[in-house]
């Protein structure tokens, strides 16, 4: 029999055996632990059979200077996840100094100091060349940086030492890897599904650079998703009931800190053969400014501080040649923009801008607004520019909804109040976060973890892309020449994701074909510079002669491309095949009764001459024939024309800062719980419940160690490695254990010997003599004003 140990104090245990007491309570004792024992064994069978993988999944919303980042999880339907500063939205900003990392605004506090060892804005120059335009620009706005040629690429990389450099998709990398740890920190478990927003705007090549850096991240992507459908699906999700067979044509108008686009959205329902009728968004019409957006309002704003602090000439030296300055000016005009959006005017104050000098001046909203006046002129064009891709009129339009913190600007609103003609713009969605919030739906709708109500989505391709290829051709004269075929595989606003197949025809021997962007008219001249290569890929196919030769007497029915346009936006070349027709006779059975009877029969009757001549127009029939279908893969080789995906070398370099970072987080980890342990235990050791567990010769041995243990924090364990800080905390904690054990037996006595008085109630119809015992055994529990009683 299992004997039962009461735990009184610390000096003295009380115990007694099953055997000593009545039978029938022995009884009831025992079924009640098989009842435990059995619910024990339900339990961990549950956890044995629970899913090993995680199932959270996250989103980020990418945004040139913020990015938010959402989760859902079993029990968190949707929620915006925050960072170590409690925020809700973090800077897209990294700090590469000599042993750590530093992100969010962490990095960004470095930058006002040391401008030269901090990155960010770095979305404009991903899938550019060293000779884009923007590139150009970026040094222009970051000095600071040493940028140089990627001969390999042709891309830029920052040149961080003379052993370190980084590509703008590593150090992107690193910064989704740091959303990665904050979705994890606040779920509380591993992730990696994602879902990440980039600008409708984005081509192939910048497509590409943002999954080569998830993959650096270690994310699994589960769909790049342009940021105007994301907010508009976030708009559809909580207006489900308002959205019916009839269409609405939504404009959202989303100026953020880089860029600005302009969206047209058609919502209505529409009968699907898999989910019956649903709610059913389709980008109808895209416009955008790629360089219009409030860092180029910042940027004007610093450069007018930066004069007004030379016509002070408190300094004789000029503020725009000291870098750390024009940060400080940077930081101050990013507040002013904020608060002249409030006011009409404000003081500008930075205390030590340059040589120990203060900077003081005011600014006026009417100053601000002289000095962004072009800018101002530019709203309306991405309006335009997304009519013009949906063919309508502002007529058409049902509503205009503000997206985007730049929009806050007052003279944003007025510009672009008077360019579209409503009575008012309106504002009822989460400027800030609708998109990050739209992401993270379709990464639960995308997940197989979790179950969301449909919600169609039917995005759009906004620039074109085509076939090109070249085939020799004979005029009637008997002249040869060549011939330039272009083929359009998906037009502008062309709906994805989505599959096409081109066929080609007259080709019987290997041969090349190009896959290019198509008619790009609708871009500006300067877009056009900044969109880079129109040229996409070099397409080689070896096989093609060999196919036919295998096949020689068989019908062609073309080489066969297929192509499929991902949930991403990025074109994918998924085969091509060489596909061959043949004819195949199928053999007519005689039934079996048709065969019994002739076996049946002795002899042939003879036949008439009007059947025999039945007989002879049968056989001249055709036999039925059946087609059979002959395919050969074909050997295809790709060139890419535009910008060459980063090399997966560097990763390795990456996980080792990674490694040292999460190596860095465990030690400052240890350190302040070993910190927090030392402090705290020497405070209870003066509670009074505390006090009550412990002898005189306990507390001054605990009392020893712990300061011992702080003494030696204070001169060598701030240097000390996590090893030497866990064992330091594990041998105070295995000190300390019997006395944190006993404040807690302390704590549920009082809980335990009640629902030991409501069992005994229980059974004492059933036999006297068990509640006396029983009460006989609480009368002897030690009493807890003392710290001992005799038992």
């Amino acid at each position: 029999m299992l004997p039962v140990f009461v735990q009184s104090c610390h000096r003295c245990h009380v115990t007694f055996s099953l055997h000593a007491v009545d039978p029938v309570f022995v009884s009831f004792l025992q079924v009640t632990m098989r009842e435990r024992l059995s619910l024990w064994a339900v339990f961990c069978l549950l956890v044995a059979f629970l899913p090993s993988q995680t199932v959270a999944v996250m989103s980020v919303d990418l945004g040139s200077e913020w990015m938010k980042i959402a989760i859902v999880k079993p029990g968190v339907p949707m929620e915006i996840a925050l960072n170590k500063e409690s925020r809700r939205k973090t800077p897209v900003a990294v700090c590469l100094k000599e042993n750590e990392r530093l992100f969010g605004d962490s990095a960004l506090g470095v930058a006002v100091k040391n401008p030269k060892v901090v990155y960010r804005f770095l979305q404009s120059i991903l899938g550019k060349t060293a000779d884009n335009p923007q590139v150009a620009q970026y040094q222009k706005h970051f000095p600071e940086h040493q940028m140089q040629r990627d001969e390999k690429r042709g891309t830029v990389f920052f040149k961080f030492s003379e052993e370190l450099q980084y590509t703008p998709e590593e150090l992107l990398g690193m910064i989704l890897n740091y959303s990665r740890g904050l979705a994890q920190d606040f779920a509380e478990q591993l992730i990696k599904d994602a879902v990440i927003t980039v600008p409708a705007y984005f081509n192939q090549a910048e497509r590409r650079a943002v999954l080569q850096a998830a993959h650096i991240a270690g994310l699994k992507v589960l769909q790049l998703i342009n940021d105007n459908t994301a907010v508009a699906l976030n708009y559809g999700v909580f207006r489900r009931k308002d959205i019916n067979s009839t269409a609405q044509n939504i404009m959202f108008y989303d100026m953020g800190s880089g860029s600005t686009t302009a969206t047209i959205v058609t919502y209505q329902t529409v009968k699907t053969k898999e989910s019956g009728t649903q709610p059913q968004l389709q980008i109808r019409g895209v416009g955008f400014d790629r360089t219009l957006g409030g860092f180029e309002m910042e940027l004007r704003l610093r450069d007018h501080l930066a004069k007004l602090f030379n016509e002070q000439k408190k300094s004789k030296k000029d503020v725009r040649e000291n870098l750390r300055a024009m940060a400080k000016l940077l930081k101050e005009a990013q507040r002013l923009k904020t608060v002249l959006s409030a006011n009409a005017e404000h003081m500008a104050q930075i205390e030590g801008l340059m040589d120990d000098i203060d900077f003081k001046a005011k600014v006026t909203r009417s100053e601000f607004e002289a000095l962004c006046e072009d800018l101002f002129d530019r709203v309306p064009g991405p309006v335009k520019e997304a009519l013009a891709a949906a063919e309508m009129t502002m007529d058409e339009i049902d509503q205009v909804i503000l997206v985007g913190g730049s929009t806050r600007v007052p003279r944003v609103q007025d510009v672009l109040l008077k360019a579209v003609g409503k009575e008012e713009l309106s504002k009822n969605i989460n400027a800030d976060e609708a998109a990050a919030m739209g992401a993270v739906y379709q990464a639960a709708a995308l997940s197989k973890a979790f179950k969301v109500k449909p919600f169609l989505v039917r995005d759009a391709a906004v620039f074109p892309i085509q076939v090109e290829f070249s085939r020799e051709t004979e005029e009637e004269d008997g002249v040869k020449t060549m011939k330039h075929n272009k083929r359009i595989l998906f037009q502008r606003m062309a709906p994805y994701p989505q599959r096409k197949v081109i066929t080609f025809n007259r080709y019987m021997d290997d041969f090349v074909f190009y896959i290019n962007y198509g008619d790009l008219g609708f871009l500006s001249e300067q877009d056009l510079k900044v969109f880079g290569s129109q040229n996409l890929t070099t397409v080689k196919l070896s096989g093609v002669g060999s196919s036919f030769t295998k096949h020689s007497d068989a019908e062609s029915k073309g080489i066969k491309a297929h192509f499929n346009m991902d949930e991403s936006g990025v074109l994918i070349l998924d085969r091509v095949e060489s596909v061959f027709e043949t004819i195949v006779e199928e053999k007519e059975e005689e039934s079996t009764l048709t065969k019994t009877d002739a076996e049946k029969a002795e002899k042939p009757e003879e036949k008439s001459d009007g059947e025999k001549a039945e007989e002879k127009e049968e056989d001249k029939k055709p036999k039925p024939q059946k087609k059979s279908k002959i395919s050969e893969d074909i050997t295809v080789e790709l060139e890419v024309n535009d910008v060459l995906d980063p090399s997966t070398e560097d990763i390795e370099v990456l996980q080792d800062l990674t490694d040292r970072d999460l190596e860095k987080q465990e030690r400052e980890k240890t350190l302040n719980s070993l910190e927090a342990f030392i402090f705290e235990t020497q405070d209870k050791l003066y509670q009074d419940e505390y006090l009550a567990v412990v002898t005189e010769e306990e507390k001054e041995q605990i009392t020893g160690k712990l300061s011992e243990a702080s003494n030696w924090m204070d001169e060598e364990g701030y240097a000390a490695g996590t090893k030497e800080l866990k064992e330091k905390l594990s041998e105070l904690k295995k000190l300390c254990k019997a006395m944190f054990f006993r404040v807690e037996e302390r704590k549920k006595w009082p809980d335990s010997l009640a629902a030991l008085d409501t069992r005994a109630a229980s059974i004492t119809s059933i036999h006297p003599f068990s509640f006396c015992f029983l009460r006989i055994l609480t009368l002897s529990v030690p009493s807890w004003t003392g710290r001992s009683t005799t038992c």
